[in-house]
């Protein structure tokens, strides 16, 4: 058991929150306009959208393809352990892919990469190395930069996975505006728990 006091039990944790109240601030200054765009037109129109990614990456990944079906979007998560065993079935020709891999080059997701680029669907790689293999194989790079993690390790995924969220919430709020999303919509396809009573009066 740790012997640091409740004092400095509660300041390491308010520099996490700090850390991470940083990280999502840090985008506004890094985020590239041009390549979001792009990235959000293809986005708006494909068939559909998969994303990918591994570890807490892909649980993000997980949470962004449940609000693209929410703003009625044809979306799904692909497990990269599902994938290599047959799961990139789902990918077609004008599709898009988006994977998210910090360091762009995670073993799992080489040859789902590979597969995407063979099969003639758009890729958009959300990476912090841009010199990466993710990125460099991308059609479109939504680039992310994170200082540090929170956790003071810094090794966690923390800092990193609240930017992630935070670039696909930001992607998120695009598509609505660029395919004038409505309340009527959302109620149509949420008649569940407090949201759906809201909105289904």
């Amino acid at each position: 058991m740790s012997e640091l006091t409740k004092t400095e039990i509660i300041a390491r944790a308010r520099e996490s929150l700090l850390i991470e109240s940083k990280a999502i601030a840090d985008i506004l200054d890094y985020l590239d306009e041009e390549s979001f765009f792009e990235a959000a037109k293809v986005l708006a129109t494909c068939p559909k959208i998969i994303t990918c990614a591994s570890g807490s990456s892909g649980i993000a990944a997980k949470k962004f393809a449940h609000s693209l079906c929410c703003i009625e979007r044809s979306a799904q998560f692909l497990s990269p352990a599902e994938a290599v065993h047959g799961g990139m079935g789902c990918m077609k020709k004008g599709d898009a892919v988006v994977m998210v891999s910090r360091g762009g080059k995670t073993a799992e997701l080489l040859p789902i990469i590979d597969v995407c680029n063979r099969k003639g669907v758009t890729l958009i790689g959300v990476t912090e190395n841009t010199n990466s293999i993710l990125a460099e194989k991308s059609q479109i790079v939504i680039p992310m930069k994170i200082e540090r993690e929170s956790d003071f390790l810094n090794t966690m995924a923390t800092s990193s996975y609240i930017a992630t969220i935070a670039i696909f919430d930001a992607l998120l709020n695009a598509l609505m505006v660029m395919t004038d999303y409505t309340l009527e919509q959302f109620g149509l396809i949420h008649p569940g728990g407090a949201v759906g009573a809201k909105l289904n009066k």
